[in-house]
């Protein structure tokens, strides 16, 4: 894979700018701006709406309609990005971290539903009820100037829950039985007069397999990004090769069950291709599935995909005619394929998807909760809906908005 994604300084800056200013962690939806003003004093009133509580999301139809309890970032009375849980009535939500600092990323344990976030450039940790907070890596004050020196982020359980791999000044683990943490995989930077530092290459956690032995990271260039595969046990870092053009990278991937291979997709095209992509663990070879390319005709625009139990991939898909310029927010449709994204390919509910901006899936594909927004500007969160891929069964509202969700044990 060709590292032509972006240019990573200005990623980073987009990144910043979409959180400042387009993320409306909150409970209200604001109506359309009609210029730049009149959108940033929204976008100010969601960010300090409080967060829904217990019993405000309409009721469930059974009492267990989740298969678990499920994690999710919105705002505190006082704006604040905090964990809440969604638990498995669909109804009832409790407020995990009370910090007095902005959560930025979190994770939780698959064996305990304990809760490991960042916070005022700090890494903590919570039980899954919230109490005994305990502090396991304090970064000290951030250097705006060179952000990615001392930077916490990206925090991710290991399987077993022993284990929480971070990133910080590189690739680091966290031993929860020792206390201790090591770095694996140091951040290199490019350092000018006056001591401003250019990141040449990054590190960063993604994803685990199921069984641990593997773990997609994020490798983050000045000129651009991409995924990795990183094995803890001999600690080899097999690198991406192909997809020339494709955009794999930044958590935007799903493991198999197996861990032999990872999907990646995506509905954007303009600066990258758009389409579908395999990738094999072992060699990290990449093979394009669908495709939107200026050479392609029409496009494929795909999002979201998910290998299941049954051997179906399912996800979000989109055709366009060849010819397009850019597409940023295509309507796609929820679909079932094969493993190559291709045969059987079936339309699953008559519902258009045009402001999804994350989705997670049952463990058995009976159904994927979508975060849509309510503004076309709003690339973070949304509202939380159900929908069955049976198309007979209606689509559940679960909250009026979350972000950042994941399942818990």
């Amino acid at each position: 894979m060709q590292k032509n994604f972006r240019i990573f300084s200005a990623l980073l800056a987009l990144l910043v700018f979409a959180l400042a200013c387009a993320n409306p962690l909150g409970g209200t939806s604001p109506v359309e701006p009609a210029n730049v003003e009149t959108a940033v004093a929204a976008t100010f009133q969601a960010l300090t709406a409080p967060a829904p509580e217990s019993g405000d999301a309409p009721p469930a139809s059974t009492s267990n309609l989740l298969p678990h309890s499920m994690y999710f970032l919105n705002t505190d009375g006082a704006g604040l990005a905090q964990v809440y849980r969604l638990e498995k009535d669909g109804k009832t939500v409790t407020q995990i971290t009370f910090e007095p600092a902005k959560v930025e990323d979190y994770a939780v344990s698959p064996v305990d539903g304990s809760v490991v976030y960042t916070s005022n450039n700090q890494l903590l940790n919570v039980r899954a009820d919230g109490s005994n907070r305990s502090l396991l890596v304090d970064g000290g004050k951030v250097d705006e100037n060179n952000r990615y020196l001392t930077y916490i982020s990206n925090p991710v359980f290991a399987p077993n829950g022993q284990t929480i791999a971070f990133g910080y000044k590189g690739l680091s683990f966290y031993s929860i039985a020792s206390g201790q943490y090591n770095t694996v995989l140091e951040n290199k930077f490019d350092t000018f007069d006056g001591g401003f530092s250019i990141p040449r290459e990054l590190f960063w956690p993604e994803t685990y397999t199921a069984d641990g032995s593997k773990l997609l990271i994020t490798l983050g260039y000045y000129e651009g990004a991409s995924a990795a595969i990183y094995y803890p046990n001999g600690g080899t870092l097999v690198q991406l090769t192909g997809g020339e053009g494709a955009m794999i990278c930044c958590g935007e991937t799903e493991w198999t069950s197996d861990g032999s291979a990872f999907y990646a997709a995506s509905p954007t095209f303009g600066m990258f291709s758009a389409g579908l992509w395999r990738v094999d663990a072992t060699t990290g070879k990449v093979t394009t599935l669908l495709s939107g390319s200026f050479d392609t005709n029409p496009l494929n625009l795909a999002d979201e995909p998910f290998l299941a139990p049954d051997g179906q991939l399912y996800f979000f898909h989109a055709t366009m005619p060849g010819g397009t310029d850019m597409v940023n927010r295509a309507a796609l449709q929820l679909v079932r394929a094969g493993t190559d994204g291709v045969a059987n390919r079936t339309v699953l509910r008559p519902e258009t998807f045009e402001r999804m901006n994350e989705a997670l899936w049952a463990p058995d594909a009976s159904f994927v909760i979508v975060a849509n927004a309510d503004l076309p500007e709003i690339y973070q969160g949304g509202r939380l809906e159900l929908y069955y891929v049976d198309g007979q069964k209606d689509m559940i509202s679960l909250l009026p908005f979350g972000m950042d969700m994941k399942w818990g044990p």
